[in-house]
């Protein structure tokens, strides 16, 4: 059974940090794509950013770009968001997921982890 639960998220000040942490199972995380995606209060699901299953190669939209970073510990069947100079327009709930998001709320998504940025 595909299993996926992230957390590490909460409130932070913005230009502080987090990290998110994806802990999967169920599946051949080594072998695996994996991206996150978040949704803010109010709006639609959004592509964060993806990672190549030997994590060679990243990408990340243009608002978190040089902000955000992406890993994952193939060992630990773990993957990442590192959450630097967070900003308001950051806070969403936070969904990790496998292979290539195609726009969908998937099945196997759990709560997510809620990031909340505000003074």
């Amino acid at each position: 059974q595909l299993v996926v639960v992230e957390s590490g998220g909460g409130l932070v000040q913005p230009g502080g940090s987090l990290r998110l942490s994806c802990a999967a199972s169920g599946f051949t995380f080594s072998s695996t794509r994996m991206y996150w995606v978040r949704q803010a209060p109010g709006k639609g699901l959004e592509w964060v950013s993806s990672i190549t299953a030997g994590g060679g190669t990243t990408t990340y939209r243009d608002s978190v770009k040089g902000r955000f970073t992406i890993s994952r510990d193939n060992a630990k069947n773990t993957l990442y968001l590192q959450m630097n100079s967070l900003k308001s327009e950051d806070t969403a709930v936070y969904y990790c997921g496998r292979g290539v998001w195609d726009g969908q709320r998937q099945g196997y998504w759990g709560q997510g982890t809620q990031v909340t940025v505000s003074s």
